[in-house]
């Protein structure tokens, strides 16, 4: 079984003045908040049991936004994160939730669109649970020094990771998409802070390298949508109405993955339908016509 962690902290400083008032991710791109597509993201991989890690602030807007999970057949639980002390803290505070099972964490700002997304994502979480290593994404960018690096061979055996490197060794991102084994939580506990003062996710991953224990798959044909600053909100919104409007249908919608992904039946979706706004009951009823 894997458990999902979606980690939703942060001061979202770039984000200023909004996020003075409102976490990053609860902000709207395009027609429904952040987090719904990273929450997306786990469902398409099969993962029903979910945690959301948040600051004191506003973890109780994330319970009041999803509730339990239960009316999408589902279950989300939630964690204070009291301070942005890294990426690898979330399975220390997740440390009881995960339990002895595989884990999944995805950052909440990261947003993933594409037809092979659901297949890529089934595939993995299977390959995660009958084999014993990890698994990360590398995407390409024109300026990989914002980002950690990730340098690989032509049969993808990972050679190195470095956090924004200065000089750095390949173009490929390693996302904020991560599928790793149950003793990712003995890890991030030997983790020390860096530099920057944080339990960095990159020491994780050099873990399970050193290991050899790390796979890699690029994700080519797949849009990864940063939503880091007001430009990049603006930009992945227009990316969502624009994939909407011409295909006629919804991107990350939660109900319609539960429903095609029999986590929910025709009664209790139409009973979503019952309380959901005009536009949205007229899209849900096609899925049962």
């Amino acid at each position: 079984m894997i458990k999902g962690i979606i980690l939703a902290g942060g001061y979202g400083k770039r984000l200023y003045p909004i996020t003075k008032v409102i976490s990053k991710q609860l902000l709207p791109v395009y027609n429904k908040p952040m987090i719904y597509y990273p929450l997306s993201t786990l469902m398409l991989s099969g993962i029903k049991d979910i945690l959301i890690i948040s600051t004191p602030y506003d973890i109780d807007n994330y319970r009041l936004l999803l509730g339990d999970g239960s009316n999408l057949g589902i279950k989300i639980s939630y964690e204070i994160q009291e301070k942005p002390n890294g990426l690898a803290e979330a399975f220390i505070i997740g440390e009881k939730f995960i339990g002895n099972d595989d884990v999944c964490l995805i950052l909440g700002d990261n947003i993933f669109y594409g037809k092979i997304i659901p297949e890529i994502l089934k595939s993995t979480s299977s390959e995660l649970v009958e084999n014993d290593e990890s698994i990360i994404f590398g995407y390409y960018v024109k300026d990989p020094e914002r980002y950690g690096v990730v340098d690989f061979d032509n049969n993808l055996k990972v050679k190195s990771i470095d956090e924004k490197p200065i000089k750095p060794k390949s173009n490929y991102a390693v996302v904020g998409l991560y599928f790793f084994k149950n003793d990712v939580i003995k890890f991030a506990k030997d983790c020390k802070p860096s530099n920057r003062g944080e339990l960095e996710i990159t020491y994780i991953n050099n873990k399970y390298l050193g290991q050899d224990r790390l796979n890699i798959k690029i994700l080519d044909s797949v849009f990864w949508l940063d939503t880091g600053t007001h430009d990049a909100l603006v930009e992945a919104s227009n990316f969502i109405k624009t994939v909407e409007n011409r295909e006629g249908k919804r991107v990350s919608c939660l109900e319609e993955i539960a429903y095609k992904y029999k986590y929910i039946d025709k009664n209790q979706l139409e009973e979503i339908i019952n309380k959901s706004s005009v536009d949205d009951a007229l899209y849900l009823k096609q899925l049962i016509s």
